[in-house]
């Protein structure tokens, strides 16, 4: 009994010791006292060597930028939910993150038990959809786009218009603009949730899903991220003559860092090598400028 348990101790611990060799990320984030800081992973749940070396390179930019809670963009377990696979692709990975009371806010995955919403440590508090306000002015609506069905939208409709927040971010695992070439833009889940975003002013919607990151051109005053490479990678996958393109990586893991202020988001994508592949500064569209970009999309659509 002895020589198993230490067997299944040796091996995450074999893992982490393979990526304490990686750099550490250089922070580029303007880092302001006052901004709202988080990072986003997606795709995650594998308990791979792919997993552990996003995780570290996770844990090591905690110290200079002091995000305060974790998105998780769906398939937060692959090939299972049991006890065993919470800890071998959950909280073993992030278990210095855990121990030092960070939060994470799941959504779920088309390879996501449903039954995962009771999970306490990923706050979804039994729900397939939720919200929640990390700070005035700034409100999350965690979706399950798996299954969209009239009661969750209904209950979106009533939040959305309720919400009253400057930032109105969407995060749900399949992406309603994409440029994959094994997936691509969820069309339908589009026609269903569009009208919606536009309605009531969403500033930002991100994704999992599709094995890479993308940053998509903003679609009538919303930007769109996807974030599914947090262990998973589909090499080549972006098709690169896209229009939605605004920026591609699809050649390794990673994860993000990301910073609101009061009407500017900061981003930064970092590789499993420490590596930045993408950064920069969004403002938020105004509300007057939003509705005339869904007005002119809706009229060019009807020509």
């Amino acid at each position: 009994m002895q020589a198993r348990r230490l067997h299944r101790f040796v091996i995450p611990l074999a893992l982490l010791l393979s990526v304490v060799s990686a750099a550490a990320p250089q922070i580029t984030l303007p880092n302001q006292k006052d901004s709202l800081k988080f990072a986003i992973i997606g795709d995650s749940g594998t308990g791979s060597k792919s997993q552990y070396q996003i995780a570290e390179q996770l844990i090591s930019t905690r110290t200079p930028f002091a995000y305060e809670f974790i998105l998780m963009m769906g398939d937060n377990l692959y090939g299972g939910s049991d006890a065993k696979d919470f800890r071998k692709k959950f909280e073993d990975p992030y278990k210095s993150l855990l121990d030092s009371g960070m939060k994470f806010y799941a959504t779920l995955g088309n390879h996501d038990n449903p039954n995962e919403r009771f999970y306490e440590r990923w706050n979804m508090k039994g729900e397939r959809f939720y919200t929640f306000k990390p700070k005035p002015g700034i409100r999350f609506f965690a979706l399950d786009s798996n299954y969209m069905d009239p009661k969750q939208l209904d209950w979106l409709e009533k939040e959305l218009a309720a919400s009253g927040s400057d930032w109105k971010i969407m995060f749900f695992h399949h992406p309603i603009y994409s440029s994959g070439g094994a997936h691509g833009s969820d069309v339908q889940l589009r026609q269903q949730l569009e009208p919606m975003f536009l309605k009531h002013g969403v500033d930002v919607v991100l994704a999992g899903h599709e094995h890479f990151y993308e940053r998509i051109k903003p679609q009538k005053g919303i930007y769109y991220f996807i974030s599914g490479g947090a262990a998973k990678l589909r090499e080549g996958d972006v098709n690169t003559r896209s229009e939605l393109t605004a920026k591609s990586y699809d050649s390794g893991y990673h994860f993000m860092l990301v910073e609101l202020g009061k009407d500017t988001m900061y981003f930064q994508t970092i590789n499993q090598d420490g590596k930045t592949v993408d950064s920069g500064s969004l403002t938020r569209f105004s509300d007057a400028d939003k509705k005339k970009l869904a007005g002119l999309a809706t009229t060019q659509s009807s020509r």
